[in-house]
């Protein structure tokens, strides 16, 4: 009796936090100012040159809607509170707390826009991310970074880590946006280690979470993926690809829908909006000239496009990161 009240009671558990997340992502789809109906693939575009993208935030919101990419990121709140959506499961998170997203893991992060007494609250902090393969033979292999190699491996699942006690971690997260070079790898290094020191840390998604956005086993469409992520903002037709793929177009399309659940049209769109995310947050180009750099062919086109995937106008849009 005692092992039946137990699966039973862990049935329950389950099921409660199923109801939570499914409310959760229901609230914040049901709003104006984001969808999370889309998951978008982001292109971070970080260079052959640098492994390392690191720059500091401060936004009245975060408005990039549900993703994932390629890379780890490291997510640093240094001011600023709110819920984050992370595979299935959401948590809280407030003031000095810190995400580890691992490659390819959904995530969506909320701010509260508003304190208890309806003053505007703004986040900032710290955002680094990092090729998936940084140094990864030295972290599988070598004894020194068997830690670092760990908490690698659990970032899969999202880590959230509370900083309060521990200023030097913050001190790092906030210096290394403005360090270059060997600096920058050497005190990055530093700070995987003494992040894989900290024992206190929160695993986000669920043992059983299997994250399956973009992750393919067959050869064939691995490298056509690779060539659509160097491509889509050309011009680039279902022709080519297929000719890319020794396929004919008919048998190409249905070979795309089963690998990737998506037509190549939709894949190719979606990735697209990703960018477009970006520049609009992260640079000061004009609506029309984010659409001819992300490979629309019309600013009408762009903005119709735009706004079914995040809810939002490209204007309304960059405003609320501004």
């Amino acid at each position: 009796m005692i092992i039946i009240a137990k699966i039973v009671q862990k049935e329950i558990i389950e099921y409660t936090e199923f109801c939570r997340l499914f409310v959760y992502i229901c609230k914040v789809s049901s709003r104006n100012d984001i969808t999370m109906k889309k998951i978008l693939n982001e292109q971070l575009y970080i260079t052959d040159s640098n492994p390392i993208k690191a720059r500091h935030y401060d936004y009245a919101c975060f408005t990039y809607p549900w993703h994932f990419h390629k890379e780890f990121e490291l997510l640093y709140a240094e001011h600023g509170g709110g819920d984050c959506l992370v595979g299935d499961n959401i948590i809280r998170y407030s003031n000095e707390h810190l995400f580890l997203f691992g490659p390819e893991l959904p995530h969506c992060i909320h701010n509260d826009k508003k304190d208890k007494n309806g003053n505007l609250l703004r986040v900032n902090g710290s955002i680094i991310q990092f090729e998936k393969d940084f140094m990864q033979y030295s972290f599988s292999h070598y004894l020194q970074f068997s830690q670092i190699n760990r908490l690698l491996q659990e970032a899969e699942r999202g880590i959230l880590f509370s900083l309060k006690k521990r200023p030097a971690i913050q001190e790092m997260l906030i210096s290394l946006p403005q360090t270059e070079g060997v600096k920058q790898i050497i005190l990055f290094i530093e700070l995987l280690h003494e992040l894989s020191t900290v024992h206190t840390r929160t695993l986000v998604a669920s043992p059983n979470y299997y994250k399956n956005p973009s992750v393919f086993k067959n050869n064939k469409i691995e490298k056509v993926l690779t060539y659509l992520n160097k491509q889509y903002t050309h011009p680039i037709t279902l022709e080519e690809v297929s000719s890319f793929a020794a396929m004919n177009p008919t048998a190409f399309c249905r070979f795309f829908k089963e690998s990737t659940g998506k037509t190549f049209k939709q894949y190719i769109l979606e990735m697209r909006i990703g960018y477009a995310c970006k520049l609009l947050m992260n640079s000061r180009l004009s609506i029309t000239d984010v659409s001819m750099e992300c490979g629309f062919e019309s600013i009408v086109h762009f903005n119709r496009s735009f706004k079914r995937f995040t809810g939002l106008t490209p204007t309304l849009y960059k405003n609320k990161t501004i």
